[in-house]
């Protein structure tokens, strides 16, 4: 089951009514046992997703492939090379670059959120100075999560407000400020819980370490490193660049109703809990990298695997802004999933970073990821 690590409201529709869902189209390349993982990402169209475009690396070998549609007004096909929302994968990547300070010494896993950035988390029986960066990062610190916020849902996940205000500017410190305005979800240590406040937080912890945004050291430290030329940290910027599709989103509780594009959108209301861009192929060198120890010394890439319970969601643990899955086949694979308006994307790797695989549904309604992941590395 997947680890819903999504931006958008909980209640948001789970289905795409069939009157919407267009003609499959797949393309693939050099298929080499990716017959079952072609098969899942058809199905996935048929569910009602209007496309999916997927890239999968074993070893010296790259496959892709794509189904359905990228735009529902022109039916031009997804791409392979597709750049996307990727939601909360964004937390694997400053995940890395807080370790990396770690590992430079400039701070420990173990400081405080107080430490440095008092006053910070503070209110309603949150407490900064029980909190540490780790309990942040592996989502034990009990912050409560500020897109749960009955307002902020209305406002930015339904229909008449999203469209109102979906090129708002959040700041960090506004988001934040909104989880503070409830009671912690338990007391920091003492449970798990999702909250995108916790890498909210994570990224204000960057930039008062170094001095500079987090995006400016996620490009420094990992995407330049990488040539990950696909990937971006857009800040304020609305738009995905090109090659691009459309993104859909019902906007709405149910599954039924009209289908609007959300492509465009100020990505400052995800903030360093989710607002890069990235594509398939990028997220694969990511992960295989990352596991592989090439942005990490030995010492951090263990903190970032030592995992702890996710509670209700069986075979799945949560380390530092990393999801270790145990699937049906015995396989263990180390990624992230993530949602945001009109996106829904995964990206794993096996432990040893050989076999990866990432693909994005540009819907957010309807499909079945764990399929996708199960089809590429169990064949089924």
């Amino acid at each position: 089951m997947t680890v819903r690590t999504t931006v958008v409201v909980a209640t948001a529709a789970v289905a795409l009514t069939a009157g919407f869902a267009a003609p499959a189209m797949a393309a693939g390349a050099g298929d080499g046992g990716h017959d079952a993982t072609r098969k899942a990402v058809r199905a996935a169209v048929r569910d009602g997703v209007p496309g999916v475009t997927l890239t999968a690396k074993d070893g010296g070998s790259t496959w892709s492939t794509t189904a359905g549609v990228g735009n529902l007004r022109t039916h031009a096909p997804r791409s392979a090379d597709d750049r996307y929302r990727v939601g909360s994968i964004t937390k694997t990547f400053v995940s890395t670059v807080l370790l990396q300070l770690e590992a430079e010494g400039r701070l420990s896993l173990d400081d405080t959120v107080e430490r440095w950035l008092p006053g910070v988390v503070h209110g309603n029986g949150h407490d900064g100075s029980r909190i540490t960066v780790r309990q942040l990062l592996n989502h034990t610190s009990g912050i409560f999560n500020y897109t749960a916020d009955e307002t902020f849902g209305r406002t930015y996940f339904l229909k008449d407000g999203f469209l109102e205000h979906r090129y708002d500017t959040k700041t960090p410190e506004q988001l934040v400020a909104i989880a503070m305005a409830h009671q912690p979800n338990f007391a920091p240590g003492t449970s798990w819980k999702y909250s995108n406040t916790n890498y909210v937080v994570a990224g204000m912890l960057i930039q008062k370490v170094t001095g500079r945004p987090y995006g400016e050291e996620v490009r420094h430290r990992v995407i330049d490193p990488l040539h990950l030329t696909a990937t971006s940290v857009p800040g304020t910027r609305v738009t995905v660049p090109q090659p691009s599709s459309r993104a859909y989103s019902k906007l709405a509780r149910t599954a039924t109703g009209p289908t609007y594009d959300v492509t465009r959108l100020n990505p400052s209301l995800a903030s360093s809990s989710g607002e890069m861009i990235s594509d398939s192929a990028d997220l694969d060198r990511f992960y295989a990298a990352l596991l592989k120890g090439r942005l990490l010394p030995p010492r951090q890439l263990k903190e970032m695997k030592t995992t702890v319970t996710v509670e209700g969601i069986p075979n799945t643990r949560y380390g530092l802004g990393l999801i270790d899955r145990e699937l049906s086949c015995g396989v263990h694979v180390w990624g992230h999933d993530g949602g945001i308006h009109g996106s829904n994307s995964v990206a794993v790797t096996t432990a040893d970073g050989r076999h990866s695989v990432a693909f994005n549904f540009n819907g957010d309604w309807s499909g079945d990821t764990d399929a996708v992941v199960e089809a590429e590395f169990c064949g089924e």
